[in-house]
């Protein structure tokens, strides 16, 4: 009988029994149904002591605890991926599979996106459409909101001044996470942490400024106005796109904040990097899509 343990005479990874699928998944799951509680609540009348006490509306606790499980199986997870990469299980044909994983990641990002710009783009060049909606009931209420874009009562954003400089900061990582990465390449491991650490600051100063416009946009009441009609639709899809690319810079400066963690700990070399790769191509993508965020959402319709 041959050893199920004998070295295997071929360039793919049998990855060995994981908890951190099931983990993960039980993690999430438990994670959105918080996220529900604390926004809408599950417990009703006669529930009961328990139901009361964890599922009432603004209860945060069960939305945390799921959140920490999905953290602590990302950190798990990823731990096991870089072990196997230093154990060599990470062979030519592993990381054209990796390769093309990552690339298949970015593209159903590119398709959320797609989404947030097919509703906003609905929104702005096709709301005369909704006046011709006859005018009795519901209906009519409808066609007010759609009447102009932005509705009447919104007060838009200077694109040239806050929206400007994020355009400039994030242009600006991404030359920088270009340079490291060729500093990479080249063995020029000192420009590399170099070119990383100016990435990953330019990154929280992005997300600064960003906090900065909502705190603005928030206490100055910029686009919710209760006495003009359909001033939410305006705001709901902006802070939708923004607000969900605010998050993948928030993920991508951690995503590279990480590798250059490894960069320290001397996990690259010129050869073997597709960690750091990864990232560059996940930063460039946010990059590419805050332009067209600038462009139309800023400027073009702002």
């Amino acid at each position: 009988m041959a050893d199920a343990h004998a070295t295997p005479h071929h360039d793919y990874h049998l990855v060995n029994p994981s908890p951190w699928p099931l983990v993960s998944s039980f993690a999430a799951a438990v994670m959105l149904i918080g996220a529900v509680v604390w926004m809408r609540g599950l417990a009703g009348e006669g529930a009961g002591p328990l139901s009361d006490a964890l599922l009432t509306k603004g209860d945060k606790a069960l939305f945390f605890a799921g959140l920490a499980g999905v953290l602590v199986s990302m950190f798990g997870w990823w731990s096991d991926v870089i072990k196997e990469s230093h154990q060599g299980d990470h062979t030519p044909v592993v990381s054209l599979g990796l390769r093309y994983g990552m690339i298949l990641f970015i593209a159903s990002e590119v398709m959320f996106f797609a989404a947030f710009f097919w509703m906003f783009f609905e929104m702005s060049l096709f709301n005369e459409a909704r006046t011709l909606i006859p005018e009795v009931g519901a209906w009519a209420d409808v066609a007010g909101k759609w009447s102009t874009w932005p509705p009447q009562g919104v007060e838009t954003l200077d694109a040239w001044q806050l929206p400007l400089l994020n355009t400039v900061i994030l242009l600006l990582s991404g030359t920088t996470v270009t340079w490291a990465h060729h500093a990479l390449a080249h063995g020029d491991r000192k420009a590399a942490r170099t070119g990383l650490i100016i990435t990953v600051a330019l990154g929280v100063l992005f997300t600064a400024v960003q906090a900065y416009e909502y705190q603005h946009i928030i206490h100055e009441h910029l686009f919710f106005n209760e006495e003009a009609a359909g001033t939410g639709l305006y705001g709901s899809i902006f802070f939708m796109a923004t607000g969900f690319h605010g998050f993948h810079v928030l993920v991508g400066t951690i995503f590279l904040f990480v590798c250059l963690l490894r960069l320290l700990a001397g996990h690259f070399t010129p050869e073997k990097h597709f960690g750091f790769e990864a990232a560059a191509w996940y930063w460039h993508f946010v990059d590419v899509v805050w332009l067209f965020l600038f462009a139309f959402v800023y400027v073009t319709f702002g």
